[in-house]
């Protein structure tokens, strides 16, 4: 099931990283490829070694912040479109993605919410891949209320082993 657009998740992570956030720990707006050239030139190679830390807002920008940062404090505390951790390497003289993936255990969203992630990096001018380079699906499971990653399309939960909806379930917040 692909979530319709303009459908957001909201954070269902731990509370106590709830409370890591602070306005002033917010990742850094990307509203254009201006704003990625100003943020990018200004870190080190050992900074762009490693994965950025994701979120599309519920406005569609594309926020980034370094890997250990928590996604919850990336997206002020607020729900998002899109979340996940993302790389970049220069190819011919232009930006691109490198790796991408949904990989948010405090969000867990759905593969569906590519097409929020791909408008947000068109904005921002990064070329990019046609989906996720690494798609996690998460689950709930009915019976024991667990959050589950799917492994190799066995939909069973590793805490209960219930079986799992092949359909996304973690929490409908809608639009």
């Amino acid at each position: 099931m692909t979530m319709p657009r303009g459908w957001s998740y909201r954070y269902v992570g731990p509370a106590e990283l709830r409370e890591l956030v602070r306005p002033d720990r917010e990742g850094q707006g990307i509203r254009s490829a201006a704003d990625f050239d100003e943020r990018i030139s200004a870190r080190t190679a050992e900074e762009l070694a490693e994965p950025f830390t994701f979120v599309v807002d519920r406005t569609g920008i594309l926020r980034l912040s370094p890997r250990r940062r928590e996604h919850v404090v990336c997206a002020g505390g607020q729900a998002v479109l899109g979340v996940g951790e993302i790389s970049f390497r220069k190819e011919s003289g232009q930006w691109a993605i490198d790796e991408v993936s949904n990989h948010s255990t405090g969000y867990c969203p759905d593969a569906g919410s590519w097409p929020a992630v791909a408008e947000a990096l068109d904005r921002a001018g990064i070329a990019r891949r046609p989906g996720f380079t690494h798609e996690v699906l998460f689950r709930r499971c009915p019976s024991c209320r667990q959050l589950s990653i799917v492994r190799e399309q066995d939909f069973v939960c590793v805490f209960c082993d219930e079986a799992l909806p092949r359909e996304w379930n973690v929490d409908r917040l809608g639009h």
